[in-house]
């Protein structure tokens, strides 16, 4: 850990910010300049029963109990790639959390962790809203814009709107569900003024330092890309649509910095 960073990205699983901003922290790390990659829900499960949710996720990603274990390992080799330090911190993923009373599971399908949060996970937002207004110094913050609507990126982008300084606020689009363009226009209308986008180009080699990244999830491949040619086909195409990687920025958040 350093005492400042240039950019602080704030990633709720332990592949989202190399899926949607690898190719950017390559381009800045290959200029000196310092990224830190914080994994937010990248903690252990508790010793509770699994739901059959998670075993089956489990399974898709040919991993045991020491599934988080391992993701994090992935994650570590990533952003080794990448060039950015990295910091994980202890909130289990979604699937794995729980009723404190009653120990059932919050989020036990598909439909509950792309919905809504669940009402006793509010405590959860004041605790991560605690720690990012410790986080080390930086001049940026780039936060899930929650394109997807996933709850994991719904905990992290409300915790960061709570603590931090409006002008070092930067959302980046979470990738792969931004492909849908209807999950990008649920979080950003067509015809709102509220918002400035800013297009990354990105060289061919960032590019392929992103797929290298991606590709180092292994467990995680099976769910968005049908082997590594398929990634790096979709990867690149999505760079060639947009134009490289794309951030946004509410528009009060500019006048600010500004």
């Amino acid at each position: 850990m350093k005492p400042f960073y240039d950019t602080i990205y704030l990633s709720p699983h332990l592949d989202d910010a190399a899926l949607s901003c690898g190719g950017m922290i390559w381009s800045d790390t290959a200029v000196n300049q310092s990224n830190l990659i914080i994994t937010v829900m990248a903690g252990d499960p508790p010793q509770a029963t699994h739901s059959d949710y998670v075993a089956s996720l489990h399974q898709r990603w040919n991993l045991n109990a020491d599934a988080v274990a391992v993701r994090r390992q992935e994650d570590a080799t990533a952003c080794h790639i990448l060039g950015a330090d990295y910091w994980h911190w202890d909130v289990p993923d979604c699937i794995y959390r729980h009723h404190p009373g009653n120990g059932q599971p919050f989020y036990v399908s598909d439909a509950d962790i792309f919905g809504r949060i669940h009402p006793q996970e509010t405590g959860l937002v004041e605790r991560l809203s605690r720690l990012i207004a410790a986080l080390p110094a930086h001049d940026r913050l780039i936060v899930p814009l929650t394109a997807g609507h996933h709850v994991d990126h719904q905990l992290v982008r409300l915790a960061a709107e709570r603590s931090s300084r409006p002008d070092r606020l930067v959302y980046y689009e979470d990738y792969p569900y931004v492909r849908d363009e209807a999950a990008l226009t649920a979080v950003i209308p067509t015809s709102s003024d509220d918002w400035q986008a800013q297009v990354i180009p990105l060289a061919a080699t960032a590019v392929a330092a992103k797929i290298e990244a991606v590709a180092a999830f292994q467990s995680q491949l099976s769910t968005f890309f049908n082997g590594r040619a398929d990634l790096a086909a979709q990867i690149s195409n999505y760079v060639q649509k947009v134009g490289g990687e794309r951030l946004w920025y509410r528009l009060t958040n500019v006048q600010t910095a500004n």
